[in-house]
């Protein structure tokens, strides 16, 4: 809507005046006896043009109304009397803006006929984004576009052929559960602001932990599966030096950390970020699979402490990032009960095979670990982010290593269960409610819903594989147990020239060359990475459920397609 002034035939389109117009003055124009004033649907130019005009005793009550308004505002006054000016528009904006969720996101998103992404270089991107941010508001309009360039612009996730993550898909259950988490924007540390989810959180968490394997323990939602490690170190530190907390490391002797070469880089960030140090991360050898060899980690137990560094925390992986290698779990454990160390899984990745029957003996031994971090918006499709790390203690070691007592959010003297006020266990305060999306989906699909899920995905992967091997193109790095695919594409130049002396180098830009191609084509989008002495290879990930084998069989063809002339 618009005013103008009879002075001026300049448009000035109002963008915050019209919200203010809006909010103050629509309700009595429609009541006032002036409310068919034919200003109404005109522009206001500026103030000198409206000032004039009301001098000029052409303007009726509403119009003077509203300018006096407009001045005050335009000088700094604020009426506290009011309510929110933008509540209206900003209603109108939200509905209009789920419409284009909906169609450009959640519908044109997961149409495989759709692009993944729609490429632009970043200079390019910048100049379509027109990410500055000015005086006033845009306008109604004006939003809704930037909304539709965000979509545009965006990497679709939910895409049945991103492959480029160990995350993909959509559960519209969690999905829901993710919006009503954002629109109620409450944070997880009282039950007097979180009644809901505290109670949530607690059933949630005590699922998870009877998968492991504990009947009784602990645990809290982090964010992110790197947090969940770090979240499990502090605690075991505690449990080792518990004069830790008060007395910094100043009271602590030199500890030793034990990882894979393949585990997760948060270890060597959590290490730096507690002030143990990376040099105190002691890396364990891996085999050809990409599992830890206990062997070598009695190893590096013997080298640390002959260098005077006492072992108190061994990580053992299920579900490498690369690879997805699942660590000997039992025999790690056999290792950590000898020399007194705290034992972790990061299951961040692979724990979500413990909803399998048929898969869940690549965990065996996870029972036995202190700690375990699980990432349900991986394979599981929660969405981000959906992180745990359960314990085994029945201590209340969480509470005590990390809680600071504050007694403006913890008192003592609450009206009710003050056991329920869990925010002391995190080393945040405000913290994000991340468990309703898992709650609210595994009500819909169930336990046997998300069993088939994680079964689907083991089944497409050794689809995958099978159709590989029939080709001469492809070349496995390894059969790995899980639902990672890693592969190199040998394109027509390089068949039959292994020996050949740069025949290394050469494949090492085939798989950069490739995905290039890919992106900007749009059809899809899978990773690839260096490791371990070997070069580039493609790592293919299987998650989504809205994958089919022709998936798989459009995933080989592209490839080849996009490699066929290098």
């Amino acid at each position: 809507m618009y005013l103008t002034a009879a002075c001026s035939r300049e448009p000035y389109q109002l963008g915050l005046q019209k919200a203010l117009f809006l909010k103050l003055k629509i309700d009595f124009l429609s009541t006032h006896p002036y409310h068919s004033n034919p200003i109404i649907g005109c522009h206001l130019t500026n103030r000198a043009c409206a000032s004039t005009y009301m001098k000029a005793g052409s303007c009726n009550e509403p119009l003077r109304y509203f300018y006096m308004y407009l001045t005050e505002y335009m000088n700094g006054h604020v009426h506290l009397e009011e309510s929110d000016m933008y509540e209206s528009d900003g209603k109108l904006f939200l509905t209009e803006a789920f419409n284009v969720i909906m169609e450009e996101i959640l519908h044109k998103g997961t149409d495989s006929e759709e692009k993944v992404c729609e490429w632009k270089d970043p200079d390019q991107l910048r100049a379509l984004l027109d990410l500055d941010l000015r005086e006033h508001g845009e306008s109604h309009k004006q939003l809704l576009q930037r909304v539709r360039d965000v979509a545009r612009y965006s990497v679709k996730t939910c895409h049945p052929r991103f492959f480029n993550q160990l995350f993909a898909g959509v559960d519209y259950h969690a999905l829901t559960g993710r919006l009503l988490t954002e629109t109620l924007n409450t944070s997880q540390y009282t039950y007097e602001v979180a009644p809901v989810f505290v109670l949530m959180e607690e059933e949630v968490l005590c699922k998870l932990r009877s998968l492991v394997g504990w009947s009784e323990g602990d645990g809290i939602f982090c964010p992110g599966g790197s947090m969940s490690n770090m979240y499990a170190m502090n605690v075991a530190r505690y449990w080792a030096f518990p004069q830790v907390k008060t007395q910094g490391l100043w009271a602590t002797p030199r500890m030793a950390i034990f990882t894979s070469q393949q585990g997760h880089y948060s270890m060597k960030k959590a290490a730096a970020f507690l002030g143990i140090g990376t040099d105190n991360v002691f890396i364990v050898q891996v085999d050809e699979s990409g599992s830890m060899r206990p062997e070598d980690l009695e190893a590096k137990i013997v080298q640390a402490k002959s260098q005077d560094a006492v072992p108190f925390f061994v990580n053992a992986t299920a579900g490498t990032t690369v690879q997805g290698a699942f660590d000997p779990l039992n025999r790690i454990a056999d290792i950590s009960e000898r020399n007194g160390m705290w034992m972790h899984v990061d299951a961040a990745w692979g724990g979500s095979v413990l909803f399998s029957k048929k898969h869940k003996h690549l965990v065996a031994g996870i029972e036995r670990a202190n700690s375990v971090t699980w990432n349900p918006h991986k394979m599981l499709l929660a969405g981000l982010q959906c992180s745990v790390v359960l314990f085994r203690d029945t201590t209340n070691l969480l509470m005590h290593c990390h809680s600071a007592k504050a007694t403006y959010l913890f008192q003592q003297d609450k009206f009710y269960d003050t056991s329920l006020d869990t925010g002391d266990k995190s080393i945040q305060c405000g913290r994000k409610v991340d468990c309703l999306k898992l709650w609210l989906m595994w009500k819909a699909i169930g336990t046997h819903g998300l069993s088939e899920r994680v079964e689907k995905a083991f089944a497409l992967a050794r689809y995958l594989v099978e159709e590989m091997e029939k080709r001469d193109n492809f070349k496995l790095v390894c059969k790995g147990p899980f639902v990672n695919v890693c592969f190199w594409f040998i394109p027509p130049s390089l068949r039959r020239k292994e020996n050949s002396a740069d025949y290394q180098e050469s494949l090492s830009k085939v798989a950069p060359v490739i995905k290039e191609r890919m992106i900007k084509r749009g059809t899809m989008m899978v990773g690839y990475q260096p490791m371990d002495g070997h070069v580039n290879f493609f790592r293919m990930v299987v998650v989504s459920p809205q994958l089919t084998t022709k998936d798989m069989d459009f995933f080989l063809d592209e490839i080849e397609d996009l490699g066929k002339d290098l």
